[in-house]
């Protein structure tokens, strides 16, 4: 049974951990407009695993994933200082320090790996992930920091939802906002942190960021998304691994991406009110309306114009007027009573003339209009 694999299960395991941790911090680098901050620190982590390499001798999976954590730490405080006493703009200071941190990641990378020993062995998965390399005893560090990000998600969550919605309002209130924002862009760096070995630096921004794309979609509360995000990168780690297990030769951290975008691009697509295909049907719906407005008010001037209350207005007469064909809209008309078929002898074509309620319903229009 494929479940009753022990490396199967402990992917499983690491793919839930990444899922849940990524998806809950990723719903404030998303709310905060910092999606390419999560680029920039998965890629930064790639000199932070070779100097926790060099430093530790050997490939120990705690060393790495601390250097890899103080890597990115170190970019982001590179990128608010490059942005805020350097006078660039903030996409300038994230390409900057995003290019240095990797091409120094490489360069280190390559080193390692010309040098004699098996130590290095796998350190160069850490690019585009390998999850079937992930032991128990990675799981116990991943769950520690998942734990410690998302305690103190728990502890301050008030402070990191009024600094991530209205920063200068709580300034205002005495807040620490840089701290927090600081606190913030480093928890972040600790999702990362997890998902390096299953998904890679490469990937990984992507499982912070897709999540919680696809969950803002279907909600407006910062704490319903929170918990949508979650379960939609667990459905996407764990979906990945299943597939990557079954289908062998199939990398598990892209196909756990590929799974994440799937859900986002569903999410845009369907989601009720904001998705893409809701929005459409709503749009036609209110075009619809207004144009069945628009024949109504353009037979009611007709008939004032003709100095005729219960002038018959041929159906061509109306295409020609708007230019399209009303004959839909008629039948719309005439089935909520604002309009009733006549004929215009020897005319065989289909003539229509307002009711009181048409006549009622077009000059209440009109006052609309003009008010």
């Amino acid at each position: 049974m494929l479940l009753a694999d022990h490396t199967v299960q402990t992917v499983i395991l690491g793919a839930v951990l990444l899922g849940v941790v990524s998806g809950v911090l990723g719903c404030f680098a998303v709310l905060r407009q910092q999606s390419l901050m999560g680029d920039v620190l998965s890629h930064a982590a790639l000199p932070g695993i070779c100097l926790g390499f060099l430093v530790a001798g050997t490939r120990d999976y705690g060393s790495l994933m601390a250097g890899a954590f103080l890597a990115g730490a170190a970019a982001a405080g590179c990128v608010t200082v490059l942005a805020r006493m350097g006078r660039l703009k903030m996409d300038a200071a994230l390409g900057i320090v995003l290019g240095v941190f990797f091409a120094a990641g490489i360069v280190l990378l390559t080193r390692i790996q010309a040098g004699a020993g098996s130590g290095q062995a796998g350190l160069s998965a850490f690019l585009f992930g390998q999850a079937a390399a992930v032991l128990r005893s990675d799981l116990w560090v991943m769950a520690g920091v998942a734990a410690v990000a998302l305690t103190l998600i728990a502890a301050f969550w008030k402070e990191f939802k009024l600094v991530t919605f209205d920063p200068a309002f709580a300034r205002a209130e005495g807040l620490p906002v840089l701290v927090l924002e600081g606190a913030l862009t480093v928890m972040i760096a600790l999702a990362i942190v997890v998902g390096l070995q299953m998904v890679g630096v490469v990937l990984m921004t992507a499982m912070v960021i897709a999540p919680a794309a696809a969950a803002r979609q279907w909600v407006d509360r910062l704490g319903p998304m929170i918990w949508l995000s979650a379960a939609f990168g667990t459905v996407a780690g764990v979906t990945g691994a299943l597939i990557s297990a079954q289908a062998r030769g199939l990398a598990t951290g892209p196909l756990i991406v590929l799974v994440a975008s799937a859900i986002t691009l569903g999410s845009i697509l369907l989601a009720p009110g904001r998705g893409v295909v809701w929005q459409g049907l709503a749009a036609r719906r209110a075009a619809r309306g207004l144009h069945t407005q628009q024949v109504l008010v353009t037979m009611f001037r007709l008939a004032q114009g003709h100095g005729d209350p219960a002038f018959r207005s041929a159906e061509g007469l109306v295409d020609a007027y708007h230019g399209a064909p009303s004959a839909r809209t008629m039948d719309q008309l005439r089935d909520r009573g604002l309009v009733r078929q006549t004929t215009q002898a020897p005319d065989p074509a289909r003539h229509w003339e307002l009711t009181d309620a048409g006549r009622t319903a077009a000059r209440e229009e009109l006052d609309r209009r003009d008010a």
